[in-house]
């Protein structure tokens, strides 16, 4: 039977829900192990290239003390890692713009978290995935220490710190970055805005600015509001009933309206009168 148990030992662990258990084990000298749970990463609905099929790989209960670092050379044993991602909860991948550096993202809440493994490989999600449950990944190793406890505040003190040349730089990278993509956006809504204003004929119509400015053609709805505003205006500086003739047009169209709205009146009346529904009290 002795056999038997080391066979059924070096096989990998699989759970209901198609989970992967893997055991982590914080160093050699430890003698507790974390168990946490991988899986293939397959949302069809999720068609993003951060998140590829058949490369993601989709890992619950992080402990704290793994960052994306720390993960991303725990896995490299299985094959070369392209990217880790950390989240609290599970959710589809969202892009919050530009990448900012350490010294403009707050701090993250420290607990259990899930995440995001995209390999290089898609052999190395198989060989995750029939990785023995009974090894343990060693997690702070003497090449790849890791901090706990107070060694690891006094580490996160000392790097809250600023260098000046460091912070220029990033300020600087961020600043180009913002500048770039400003002018790639200015330059794409012109573009939009000379397509929208092409008439049939192909003619554009083009604005001037203020000194100093770059202008761009109006858009559609803007163009709209002008034409009403200036057919107000034009109607406002109309000469009306300016001469004799058109005065007394304008009185015989008015008594004309009156009497016909009599008539109608009369005829209302006469037919509430003949169904005996009158009653003017």
């Amino acid at each position: 039977m002795a056999p038997s148990r080391t066979k059924h030992a070096n096989q990998a662990c699989v759970i209901p829900g198609g989970f992967t258990v893997l055991s982590l084990q914080f160093s050699t000298d430890s003698v507790a192990q974390h168990k946490i749970c991988v899986k293939e990463h397959r949302v069809r609905a999720e068609k993003t290239t951060q998140r590829p099929l058949d490369r993601t790989l989709f890992v619950l209960n992080i402990p704290p003390y793994c960052s994306e670092g720390v993960i991303k050379e725990l896995f490299s044993q299985f094959g070369p890692v392209q990217s880790v991602e950390l989240r609290e909860k599970p959710g589809s991948f969202e892009h919050s713009g530009p990448k900012l550096a350490k010294y403009f993202t707050p701090a993250q809440k420290q607990g259990f978290r899930v995440g995001y493994i995209v390999f290089q490989k898609a052999i190395s999600i198989t060989a995750v995935k029939s990785h023995p449950h009974d090894v343990p990944l060693v997690v702070s190793t003497e090449q790849r220490p890791v901090w706990t406890g107070l060694q690891k505040w006094i580490h996160q003190y000392k790097q809250s710190f600023a260098q000046p040349d460091k912070l220029q730089e990033a300020v600087d990278t961020f600043m180009q970055d913002y500048d770039k993509r400003k002018e790639e956006e200015a330059e794409r809504q012109k573009e939009e805005a000379e397509e929208q204003l092409e008439d049939e004929e192909g003619w554009v119509k083009v604005t001037r600015g203020k000194s100093g400015t770059k202008t761009r053609p109006h858009s559609e709805v803007s163009n709209q509001k002008a034409l009403q505003k200036e057919s107000r205006k034009r109607k406002r500086k109309e000469l009306m009933n300016f001469y004799t003739w058109q005065h007394r047009n304008t009185q015989k169209e008015h008594i004309a309206e009156l009497r016909k709205k009599f008539e109608e009146d009369k005829q209302r009346i006469a037919l509430l009168r003949a169904q005996r529904k009158f009653r003017p009290y």
